[in-house]
């Protein structure tokens, strides 16, 4: 019996155009599975063929939407100096019961959105409802992505505050994103330092590095504000961290095991799980004036089931090219 499986371009992937909405929503329904401990989503593995480099195995199965798979991921931050994606990889599907391949995908737009997800969702449970006024620092991928996610969750913001080191993207990005979202103002600001101490909601997401100095002070983070440190513990001073009143991560288990590969050193004190708010075994915020943080590891249940959403898409538009096994 002959069997195949649908591979998936990145240009079939963003031709499903699946709202970001609709990954907000399995991502919290990945979240919701995995506080109910019905997931199994073992922590990553992987090989390091550069220096600040990751190659990474990500597997996931989530039986409540039949959807098994892995990414395998590279972010290769000498990439930008090429003209190539820092981020790039795969997505691999396979059926729950025989194990065998139904999907191939590109991973890039998927990673890109599940992460602007995950960090939306986290505001959802620790962003104040009446915030306004958004710190972007990093304006690539995962800084534009953040904008989409964070206004579906909080469309209450009006103003963004862009930073990046380079002023030729940091430009690319206001107008870009101007054009794209013309309800909200976009301003360019001099230093990270403005796009933190001024804004509601803080997104840092520049490349991840080990080791820097960090960039973000003690007190920069206003009385109230939530951030998302997307480029992990890179930019962010321990005491920044420390003042946070409530820090939350998406698997403490990955933490631990960062940690002891000597990463995150700077985190002390974590208050719980991103499954543990969707969940409502933690009320998140209570109060108007808490500092929240959240830093998510990056877990491939949320990868999983978001290629699963786009390949159900894929199938229902006649998208793909079926590759013989």
């Amino acid at each position: 019996m002959s069997r195949s499986m649908l591979y998936l371009s990145r240009q079939d992937v963003e031709r499903t155009a699946l709202t970001m909405a609709e990954v907000i929503e399995a991502v919290e329904e990945a979240f919701r599975e995995k506080a109910q401990g019905r997931v199994e989503v073992p922590p990553k593995v992987g090989v390091h063929t550069q220096p600040d480099s990751i190659l990474h195995a990500m597997p996931a199965w989530i039986p409540a939407a039949k959807a098994a798979g892995m990414k395998w991921v590279g972010g290769y931050k000498t990439n930008l100096d090429k003209g190539l994606p820092f981020v790039n990889g795969l997505m691999i599907l396979n059926d729950g019961e025989t194990g065998i391949p139904i999907a191939v995908m590109d991973a890039t737009w998927v990673t890109a959105k599940r992460t602007a997800a995950g960090s939306a969702l986290a505001a959802r449970y620790l962003a104040r409802e009446d915030a306004r006024v958004l710190g972007i620092s990093g304006c690539g991928v995962q800084g534009r992505s953040h904008v989409e996610a964070l206004v579906a969750v909080r469309p209450g913001i009006s103003r963004v505050l862009a930073y990046d080191v380079s002023p030729q993207a940091q430009d690319r990005f206001v107008e870009e994103m101007q054009e794209s979202f013309p309800k909200l103002d976009f301003q360019k600001v001099s230093s990270v330092q403005e796009a933190v101490q001024e804004a509601d909601l803080v997104v840092t997401a520049g490349p991840v590095r080990r080791g820097a100095p960090p960039t973000i002070l003690a007190g920069w983070l206003r009385p109230g504000a939530f951030a998302t440190a997307v480029d992990f513990d890179s930019y962010w001073a321990p005491e920044a961290f420390e003042e946070a009143d409530l820090f939350f991560t998406d698997d403490l288990e990955t933490l631990e095991y960062s940690q002891s590969k000597g990463f995150f050193k700077s985190v002390k004190k974590v208050h719980g799980e991103l499954g543990q708010l969707v969940a409502g075994e933690h009320p998140g915020r209570t109060s108007p004036e808490q500092r929240t943080m959240a830093m998510l590891m990056g877990l491939a249940i949320v990868d999983v089931l978001t290629a699963a959403r786009v390949l159900d898409r894929a199938r229902q538009m006649g998208i793909g090219t079926e590759l013989p096994l």
